[in-house]
């Protein structure tokens, strides 16, 4: 065999090569077309409006499963826009608003800061807006905290002011600070009473009794009072007409509180001069 026949008998590679190389396939993916659930409906039932907000199948089933499950439970319908008060009243009792005031029960810590009255007359006026049990026992919980947060804010600001008023009268008054302080406390407690004193809390948050200007004040008053009883806080001894005549021209000088409507001391002033007045006509007549 020569050499021209074996070089025939070769396998062509490129051939072969170019024979098993496959043309890439392409896929065509078909979308399934939306269907419109409004074209699904009967004819019979195009016009039902509880069938209008459907426009997918499975929302529609969602709904159908939904009432499904609610079928032979106590339902309770939603008064619309022209239920009566009566209507609102049906629905609140049936939620398990009391019909009646001492239906509510509270659970306040003890000591709490609501009054009963308080309680009492929020009870009534919840069973006319048709509360809750549990409704009206957080708002009282929450109103009894709003309280004691004021009351312990207030008690805070009352102290510090009592604390800057008392060093402002010491430095002012130095050693004679105490004896000024008792004149003016219990000229102040049998004209105003204590509890008054105690329980006025003025713009700046001081009690009316701690304020230093009211103390000045009553520290004035008590000077010019210094032999009067309801100042040395002694049993009642007696004064001569004299005696009473100086204290009136004392209390009714020119520039004292007696003169002065807005002086803090102005209504006690008077007020000791009528009675200094009333002592003395009384001593006259005798």
């Amino acid at each position: 065999m020569d050499q021209t026949t074996e070089q025939s008998a070769q396998p062509d590679v490129t051939q072969t090569t170019t024979t098993l190389t496959a043309e890439p396939t392409q896929t065509t993916v078909t979308e399934t077309p939306a269907v419109d659930f409004q074209s699904l409906i009967p004819a019979e039932y195009k016009e039902e409006k509880s069938l209008q907000n459907f426009n997918k199948m499975d929302d529609f089933v969602k709904s159908y499963l939904h009432s499904q499950k609610m079928v032979g439970l106590d339902k309770i319908p939603v008064p619309n826009k022209h239920a009566t008060e009566d209507d609102w009243k049906e629905v609140y009792k049936r939620l398990g608003s009391p019909e009646a005031a001492d239906g509510y029960k509270y659970s306040l810590p003890e000591g709490h800061a609501v009054p009963e009255d308080t309680l009492k007359s929020f009870s009534e006026e919840a069973v006319k807006l048709g509360l809750l049990p549990n409704q009206a026992d957080g708002i009282m919980k929450y109103y009894n905290e709003v309280i004691n947060q004021g009351v312990n804010e207030q008690n805070i600001q009352a102290e510090e002011a009592r604390t800057k008023a008392e060093q402002e009268l010491r430095n002012e008054y130095g050693s004679t600070y105490d004896n000024k302080i008792t004149g003016a406390k219990n000229l102040a407690t049998a004209t105003l009473g204590s509890e008054f004193l105690n329980s006025t809390i003025l713009q700046d948050g001081s009690k009316l009794g701690d304020n230093p200007q009211i103390v000045k004040a009553f520290a004035q008053l008590s000077e010019k009072l210094s032999e009067d009883d309801i100042v040395k806080g002694d049993t009642t001894s007696y004064l001569t007409t004299n005696e009473i005549t100086k204290q009136i021209a004392a209390l009714q000088q020119k520039g004292s509180a007696y003169w002065d409507k807005k002086h803090p001391a102005h209504a006690v002033a008077v007020e000791e001069v009528a009675a200094l007045i009333r002592k003395k006509n009384n001593e006259v007549d005798a």
